[in-house]
């Protein structure tokens, strides 16, 4: 199986030497799950593929808003546009969750709470194929200050919290995304939470690094995923593509 990682930030450069920038910490947590996986990765400020030749394409997070009117967005999201053509997989974290919720129908916007940070749950509303244990709910490590607020037509929500209500979706059954972050370590959670000290605000900060005690759920995530993409396409519930 071989996935694209469409890398649309980079991890901060005092912090890539101790953690990596954000492909190998995809590729690191999704070889714990499938150790013959293939991956091609692309800086999408930079580039994007010419060619439609993988399995699914990963999105991951970023400082960036899916609403700011940078070109690079919306580059992107056209050519997302002729993934899902292709009948391929898309696979959206976080950032990526975000953009498939806005610019496939819904609504993206700051949350009314605030800031994310640490360890959040979140129940899982009912089994579906591609996910095992769903009755346990998922944990997963969060930053975030923006969420969907309104899904696209014809996705459904299959994660949920009082903070975030939308904390992951799919569409059909070629995208799945989710608002945590499963390729995070607790460790540079720690390090991103103590850098945004300051404008995150004492509380938030402290009950962020306070949560960093709890395990989470991030090989179970990276199973789900494998999962979803590993199903057959539903020809009957393809994506609405405007």
């Amino acid at each position: 199986m071989r996935i694209a990682i469409l890398q649309t930030d980079h991890v901060l450069d005092e912090f890539q030497e101790e953690f990596g920038d954000y492909p190998e910490m995809f590729m690191s947590l999704l070889r714990g799950v499938r150790g013959d996986l293939e991956f091609a990765c692309y800086d999408v400020q930079i580039e994007l593929p010419r060619r439609i030749d993988c399995d699914a394409y990963l999105i991951t997070g970023s400082r960036h808003s899916v609403y700011d009117e940078l070109p690079w967005i919306q580059d992107l999201v056209d050519f997302l546009r002729t993934v899902l053509e292709a009948r391929k997989k898309i696979l959206g974290i976080c950032f990526g969750h975000q953009l498939m919720a806005h610019f496939f129908g819904g609504e993206v916007g700051p949350a009314a709470a605030g800031w994310a940070v640490g360890v959040h749950g979140s129940a899982v509303n009912g089994q579906r194929g591609w996910m095992t244990e769903a009755e346990k709910g998922v944990r997963l490590l969060s930053s975030h200050k923006d969420q969907v607020k309104r899904l696209p037509d014809g996705a459904g929500v299959y994660a949920t919290n009082d903070f975030c209500p939308i904390a992951g979706f799919t569409m059909g059954s070629q995208v799945w995304t989710i608002q945590g972050h499963p390729e995070f370590a607790s460790e540079y959670s720690r390090a991103l939470m103590t850098f945004r000290r300051e404008i995150l605000g004492e509380q938030v900060y402290a009950d962020g690094i306070s949560s960093l005690t709890q395990t989470t759920d991030a090989t179970r995530v990276a199973d789900w995923m494998m999962n979803f993409v590993e199903q057959e396409i539903d020809v009957d519930s393809g994506v609405a593509i405007e």
